[in-house]
């Protein structure tokens, strides 16, 4: 919405000027020209960073079975409180995304060490906290050869280049230290409002299972295709003006590989969706838009990280993986609630 409202400043600026043209040349007959300073553009043509909160209400970690039930590929609900940190802008080239996570897990998902004794982990009470961060970038087709020759009238408004990376840490007994970089294409949609743009990269990523012994510890999965859908659609339109949107995403990485040694169990095609349906709350009640949101939405995991929801209906081996975790809580559903503040 910050993006709108730079666009209205700009055409009310252009309707101005427009406007008073006629008088200025008047003016400029009665008086000697004065010198004016040129201001130079800025970098940046959009810049919004937000800060927001979220709570998870039933969130899931694969190798943390519910305790009671008759499926043993069910998950323990898992309340997470989550605190984020992002920025994005759009300069003359591309657009730059950088977003960071700090997740705090409920006490069923507890913080604790691995140690290096097969066998001994040591658990503490509290939840686990994590950090995710990641970043994308892109470099738009279209704007670096200044032509419309990426441009697909009706179909694709442009195709850019997409790199970027994602990192993370956790104190938990499996201790993931994840290290993702990614690479490829994303095609901007011709979609009448809002926007949708599908990725398409190569990905590769190096992690930590703390539940294999040395030298299996560490793991590097095997390049692999991901692909990455983001959208965001206003309903005002829809909705007499009334500023509600739909925004999410959805992220499929394909099979990477063993979790661990080379007779650990393999991954599977993972699948995460998240869709919030965002209000406007600066506008509705200060009609200050781009400033507060409110926002709900669900979440589903399939494969939460590779782990095969379904590995239970085909094991013929104990349910729990020797070098890996359990396949229960590889499926996640949960609803989501949140406010998110625009700071600059």
């Amino acid at each position: 919405m910050i993006g709108r409202s730079a666009v209205a400043a700009l055409l009310s600026l252009e309707m101005v000027a427009a406007a008073g043209a006629a008088d200025m040349d008047a003016v400029r007959q009665r008086a000697a020209p004065e010198r004016t300073e040129q201001k130079e553009a800025p970098f940046f043509v959009f810049a919004d960073t937000q800060i927001s909160y979220r709570h998870a209400f039933t969130a899931s970690e694969p190798g943390i079975p519910k305790l009671k039930t008759a499926d043993p590929s069910d998950g323990r609900d898992i309340p997470k409180n989550i605190l984020n940190i992002a920025h994005a802008n759009a300069w003359a080239y591309g657009t730059n995304f950088l977003s960071l996570d700090v997740l705090k897990s409920g006490s069923q998902d507890p913080a604790g060490t691995r140690n290096e004794i097969p066998g001994q982990t040591t658990l503490f009470g509290y939840g686990a906290t994590e950090a995710y961060g990641l970043y994308r970038g892109t470099l738009s087709g279209n704007k670096m050869t200044g032509t419309k020759a990426f441009a697909i009238s009706g179909l694709i408004k442009d195709v850019s280049l997409s790199f970027g990376f994602d990192a993370n840490a956790k104190n938990t007994p499996f201790g993931p230290r994840k290290r993702l970089v990614v690479g490829g294409l994303v095609f901007s949609i011709d979609v009448p409002v809002g926007f949708l743009n599908v990725a398409v990269h190569a990905s590769k990523e190096w992690n930590r299972n703390g539940f294999a012994v040395a030298p299996y510890r560490d793991v590097t999965f095997e390049t692999t295709p991901e692909f990455e859908i983001v959208y965001n659609f206003p309903l005002d339109g829809l909705l007499g003006g009334f500023p509600l949107r739909v925004a999410g995403f959805n992220n499929i990485v394909m099979p990477k590989g063993r979790t661990s040694t080379p007779t650990s169990t393999p991954t599977t095609v993972e699948f995460l969706s998240r869709t919030n349906l965002v209000l406007d709350v600066g506008k509705l009640i200060w009609n200050q838009p781009g400033r507060l949101d409110a926002f709900v939405g669900f979440q589903y995991w399939r494969n939460k990280f590779g782990n095969d929801m379904d590995y239970f209906s085909r094991a013929v081996t104990p349910a729990i993986y020797t070098t890996g975790i359990s396949g229960a809580g590889a499926e996640e559903k949960t609803f989501l609630a949140g406010v998110s503040i625009h700071v600059f």
